[in-house]
């Protein structure tokens, strides 16, 4: 069994974050050492994350190797399909979701190592719209306008980035009238690269994406009233079953650090502290 499938071109696009990580990190307090001790050499952290967390996960990943040692190895997909994927057995030691409810099933199925699961961060909804979109500079109002023929948001069944998509829309009394051009993509990631390469004119996408690099070149955002929305605080947990439950705590313990969390915004996510 194998974890959700990422587009391939979504995920050369989100290459460009680990690129950038040695600059980005360069004097960070995201790093905590200066050499990994040499007992970590060959092991490895596996985690299944919530497609908001693609651009986000590469330069985690090269600050807690570089300061551990440990590989961390991420695969991606819906919080629902990780979910799912992982209590019919998929072999994961940490699940990273983008809300409460589907760590939740992995502790209700008595799969985690822990009583409840653990809040690591907070998302932020987004309007995105490539530069050569007609209706730049964007605004809330565009949303309503006849002209645009397709909007691109998450599947609301699936991820907790098409809920909040959904609940805006609703809140914004706009649900009904652009159901019909609603692009529906599997997961956040997918819904990005929808508008990304002009499949959809307008997209309802994370804010880890519209803040990367690559996406800031290709277009622009807003951010949607918070109030129109329910919060977006992502839960993670660590698997019962996994073998390295040690180090899987210890990436937790690091991930939700006042230091590593004080630096989160720069990535598109809220701290929890």
């Amino acid at each position: 069994m194998t974890l959700s499938w990422v587009p391939l071109g979504y995920r050369i696009s989100m290459r460009l974050p680990k690129l950038f990580a040695v600059l980005i990190l360069a004097g960070s307090p995201f790093l905590h050492a200066q050499d990994a001790p040499k007992s970590a050499e060959h092991r490895r952290i596996r985690i299944a994350a919530a497609s908001d967390l693609m651009p986000v996960m590469p330069v985690l990943e090269t600050a807690y190797e570089h300061a551990t040692g440990i590989d961390v190895v991420v695969s991606y997909g819906s919080s629902a399909t990780l979910a799912t994927q992982i209590i019919n057995g998929e072999q994961v030691d940490i699940f990273l979701g983008a809300d409460f409810t589907y760590p939740e099933r992995i502790v209700a199925a008595g799969m985690a190592d822990s009583k409840s699961p653990v809040e690591y961060a907070k998302g932020t909804l987004v309007l995105w719209a490539r530069k050569d979109s007609p209706y730049l500079p964007l605004h809330l109002e565009v949303l309503s306008d006849p002209r645009v023929k397709s909007i691109a948001i998450a599947n609301e069944l699936h991820a907790p980035y098409g809920r909040a998509a959904a609940s805006a829309l609703k809140y914004m009394k706009l649900y009904d009238k652009v159901a019909p051009k609603l692009v529906i993509g599997e997961n956040i990631s997918q819904t990005a690269q929808f508008v990304e390469s002009g499949n959809a004119e307008l997209g309802l996408i994370s804010l880890t994406a519209a803040a990367s690099e690559h996406f800031k070149q290709l277009g622009s955002y807003i951010l949607l009233p918070p109030v129109s929305y329910p919060p977006i605080v992502q839960y993670g947990v660590v698997l019962k079953d996994s073998p390295n439950r040690s180090d899987a705590h210890a990436f937790m313990d690091w991930l939700t650090s006042g230091t590593v969390q004080a630096n989160l915004p720069k990535l598109g996510l809220g701290a929890i502290k």
